[in-house]
């Protein structure tokens, strides 16, 4: 994981402090913080605090009755009990849905109101697919490090402001105290830069995986009996929001799923593989 060696040098830098108020080993410290992220895998916190925060809520009445009769038959063909995985809504006007956490699946209100109940049912059983795989863990845990390499870019990028506009003030009758607030304003730059730049670096290429755990969870989806259905879900998207490959290098590494088209036509052929195979 690419922001894992920034994020030693980032808890380092919080320990710090930490270690001046109690004599807490680093080691512990960092163990800690790293077990830390178990709190985030309890269902009753991704419930209250993580949904919210990412702005989904449960579902109303009418809601339920529209994603209850989709996403059981999802749960029967893998034998999985009701309440392993809670459905979220999120309100959007896109077509979309997503796995977080390790319980969590959320639809936006559009699909739950434009898709037919098979097409929902590919849907859900695409985001099921990313929590068997085991995908939510890995980018949950990826996420929990970047919390303190974030914190600090943002901390050095805001004592960045502080010394460029304090030089500003105070240091323009004073050639020494101008040359002194720039180096300092350059050197917070510099840093905040070194994490921002490992964060971008590991985005990147959490969407090269993230692209490809698409693919699986396409892939597991087909396994299920899922696979049509979900092609015509993912040609809707095309229909109603056009074309979504990206077109520059910078959009292909800020892309964190493969192109619509290009799931279809993976998931069209894994269908005549299966086909033919029955024939056969």
């Amino acid at each position: 994981m690419a922001v894992l060696p920034v994020w030693v040098l980032a808890i380092t830098i919080w320990w710090l402090p930490f270690h001046l108020l109690w004599d807490v080993p680093l080691l512990w410290f960092a163990g800690g913080y790293l077990a830390a992220v178990v709190v985030l895998f309890l269902r009753t916190v991704q419930v209250w605090l993580l949904a919210p925060l990412l702005g989904a809520r449960r579902p109303t009445r009418d809601e339920h009755a529209v994603l209850a009769p989709a996403w059981r038959p999802v749960l029967q063909i893998n034998d999985l009990p009701g309440h392993r995985y809670v459905l979220m809504v999120l309100p959007s006007n896109e077509l979309n849905a997503f796995a977080c956490g390790g319980h969590l699946v959320v639809v936006t209100s559009y699909a739950i109101d434009t898709l037919p109940r098979d097409e929902l049912s590919g849907v859900l059983a695409h985001e099921l697919s990313h929590h068997l795989g085991l995908h939510t863990v890995a980018h949950t845990f990826g996420q929990w490090l970047s919390i303190p390499v974030l914190l600090l870019a943002r901390i050095g990028f805001f004592l960045q402001n502080v010394a460029s506009a304090a030089t500003s003030s105070f240091g323009k009758d004073s050639s020494a105290l101008t040359v002194l607030g720039r180096s300092v304003a350059h050197v917070l730059t510099a840093i905040s830069w070194v994490f921002l730049s490992a964060l971008l670096l590991s985005n990147a290429l959490a969407n090269l995986v993230g692209k490809d755990s698409e693919l699986q969870a396409d892939r597991r989806a087909v396994q299920m009996g899922f696979g049509k259905p979900l092609a015509i879900a993912l040609r809707r998207v095309v229909t109603e929001f056009g074309d979504d490959r990206p077109t520059s290098w910078s959009e292909r590494l800020a892309a964190s799923h493969p192109p619509a088209r290009t799931r279809i036509a993976r998931i069209e052929a894994i269908l005549r593989r299966r086909e033919a195979a029955h024939r056969a």
